[in-house]
C-alpha cells in the first residue's frame, strides 16, 4: 500500500471517518451519522475509483443516513409522547443534560437527563412513580441510539461494498 498514492490517502481518511462516525454515535460528543456520511462524501468527491459506482454509493448512503436522521427524531419521539412524560420533564432532562456534558465528560450528558426527568417526575408523581416514567424516556433514548448506531453502520456497509464494487 502506496500511501504516496492518492486515491489510496483519501480511503484511508475516508475510512477512519468512517469508523469515528459509527464509534461517534455511542459517545455523544461527535456527530457520529454526519460524520459517517461525511467520510463517504469525502471518498466520493475525491477518490480516484470507477465514475458510476462511487455516486451510487454517495446517493445510497445519503438515502440511509437521511432516513436515519429522520427516524431517529419521529419514533422515539412517538414513543416519548405515548408514554405520557411531559414536555417540561423532558425539557428539564435536556437543560441538565447539557449541563451534564460540560460538567462530567463523556457521561454527563445522560446522567444529567436522567436526574433531570427524575426530578421533575418525583415532583410531578412523587417518588415511587417517578422511576418508572424515567425509564420510559430513557428507553426512548435508547431506541433514538439505536436508530442512529443501525444508520451509520448501514453507511459503513454501503461505503464497504462500494470499495469492492470499485
Amino acid at each position: 500500500m502506496d500511501l504516496s498514492d492518492g486515491g489510496t490517502t483519501v480511503t484511508i481518511i475516508a475510512g477512519v471517518l468512517i469508523v469515528a462516525g459509527v464509534l461517534g454515535v455511542l459517545l455523544p460528543i461527535i456527530p457520529g451519522l454526519l460524520l459517517s456520511w461525511g467520510g463517504v462524501l469525502l471518498w466520493a468527491l475525491l477518490s480516484d475509483t470507477g465514475g458510476a459506482v462511487k455516486w451510487l454509493v454517495l446517493a445510497l448512503a445519503t438515502v440511509i443516513a437521511a432516513v436515519g436522521m429522520v427516524v431517529k427524531f419521529l419514533w422515539p419521539g412517538r414513543k416519548l409522547k405515548d408514554s405520557g412524560v411531559p414536555l417540561p420533564s423532558l425539557l428539564a432532562g435536556g437543560v441538565l443534560g447539557l449541563i451534564g456534558f460540560f460538567v462530567v465528560p463523556v457521561v454527563g450528558l445522560l446522567l444529567g437527563f436522567l436526574l433531570g426527568i427524575y426530578a421533575m417526575e418525583a415532583m410531578r408523581l412523587g417518588v415511587d412513580q417517578a422511576w418508572p416514567s424515567t425509564r420510559r424516556a430513557l428507553a426512548a433514548v435508547g431506541l433514538s441510539l439505536l436508530v442512529e448506531f443501525a444508520a451509520a453502520l448501514g453507511v459503513a456497509v454501503v461505503w464497504v461494498f462500494g470499495l469492492i464494487a470499485a
